[in-house]
């Protein structure tokens, strides 16, 4: 088959890589692609914005399966223009995208479902959502309703927080995408990261993971896109993942079948593990970043028949085999992340890749010949290990041999894992 990869950050890499061991691939292109995916594939220079380039260029190039990495072009309906000209995609339609595209969607699902999730209200304007607010108390969660790249959602300590966070919404602040805001329940538990792929009636579980979104260690500064992950995530227990799938997952799936919008590629459910079980805190409809590096580790099966399967049925034929290690991936993030900072800083060198232990390109690109960063988050230093302890030992040996000035990196990476353990 050939197939084309859309995406140029570390999820992406990760995917490529994987993909390209599958003897069902004839050729794997990308686009844009980055100096990692170009190890693998060939990169394409085409505006992945620009849907009818992409199109064109699956049509001239006789491309049999796109790959959508990212969730922008899923929420902007690349999926379905694709599939509207016979092309295979991996990914959902604009309407089954909402479960990502819209904070309040996703909520409405829940509540329409019986799905336990925190309690919430939707809002178009200031004033009444900060009555909302002042009336619940704190800790509260704020969320700007679309897409903000990640950086949406306030997890409010104080009233005072709160009221801010929905300022800046209702100020433009996020765009487009704080135009609603969703206030709701603060979740007390242990959060985690469950993935499933889904045909639209079917769901294969694949596997968990935990990350780290805050920028420093101790959980503590700013939030970010996440900082490092491993997999599985040990509060994930056989029991967990049954009552997920029973409780969260299978309604969903009903659901959005029910409403005419039936999913079809991943759905990433963060969820947070409360005294009462698992509660969904958010859905998202592509692999996370970096959750998917460590995912692609572990995953022994080819994942091209999966990810074919979740686009044209028949996913409750197959099976996804795992190595039973741990995985690990250390994001080094360019200095001043998740502020401003420098860009083209150089990238002297990088480790030598073994067996277990791969360097993910998230943010690199090529400068005269050298590598150089271009993003916040800049590497994906990925290990396995038989122990969490293992895992992190490996990669941080590995993101210690990195020669590039400008980066640093979280150096406690797993801990939650390893805590339960000590």
């Amino acid at each position: 088959m050939k197939v084309l990869l859309i995406g140029s950050g570390g999820r992406e890499h990760a995917l490529a890589w994987k993909l390209a061991q599958s003897p069902r691939l004839t050729q794997l292109f990308a686009a844009p692609g980055n100096p990692g995916i170009a190890d693998v594939a060939t990169l394409i220079e085409i505006d992945v914005e620009n849907h009818e380039a992409v199109l064109s260029f699956c049509l001239s190039a006789g491309i049999d399966f796109v790959v959508v990495g990212p969730e922008a072009p899923l929420v902007a309906g690349l999926a379905d223009m694709l599939r509207a000209e016979n092309i295979l995609v991996f990914g959902p339609s604009q309407a089954a995208a909402q479960l990502e595209g819209s904070k309040g969607f996703t909520k409405d699902i829940c509540a329409r479902y019986g799905i336990p999730t925190g309690a919430y209200r939707r809002f178009t304007e200031a004033a009444p959502a900060i009555a909302y607010i002042h009336e619940q108390g704190a800790p509260i969660v704020i969320k700007a309703d679309g897409l903000a790249a990640g950086k949406g959602v306030t997890v409010a300590m104080t009233i005072e927080e709160a009221v801010a966070a929905a300022e800046d919404c209702f100020s433009g602040a996020f765009g487009a995408a704080g135009a609603e805001v969703v206030v709701e329940a603060f979740l007390d538990g242990e959060e985690a990261s469950f993935f499933c792929l889904c045909d639209g009636t079917h769901a294969l579980p694949l596997g968990s993971a935990q990350d780290h979104k805050r920028v420093g260690d101790g959980d503590t500064g700013p939030n970010t896109g996440g900082m490092g992950a491993y997999s599985p995530a040990p509060v994930m227990s056989a029991e967990m993942v049954d009552r997920t799938m029973r409780e969260i997952i299978e309604p969903t799936l009903a659901g959005m079948a029910e409403s005419g919008h039936p999913f079809e590629g991943v759905l990433f459910a963060g969820l947070m593990i409360t005294e009462k079980g698992p509660e969904l805190i958010e859905y998202n409809v592509r692999f996370g970043d970096p959750e998917c590096q460590v995912l692609m580790m572990r995953l022994k099966s080819d994942l091209l028949p999966l990810l074919l399967a979740s686009a044209t049925g028949g996913l409750a034929e197959l099976e996804a085999e795992w190595r039973d290690e741990t995985a690990l991936t250390v994001v080094m993030a360019s200095k001043g992340y998740p502020a401003a900072y420098d860009k083209g800083t150089p990238i002297a060198a990088l480790p030598a890749e073994e067996a277990d232990m791969k360097v993910f390109h998230a943010g690199t690109a090529l400068k005269d010949g050298a590598l150089v960063a271009t993003g916040g988050r800049v590497l994906n230093v990925t290990a396995i290990g038989d122990t969490v302890e293992a895992a992190r030992d490996a990669a941080y040996a590995a993101v210690d041999k990195v020669s590039w000035d400008n980066g640093f990196c979280r150096r406690d990476i797993g801990w939650r894992a390893i805590g339960r353990t000590a």
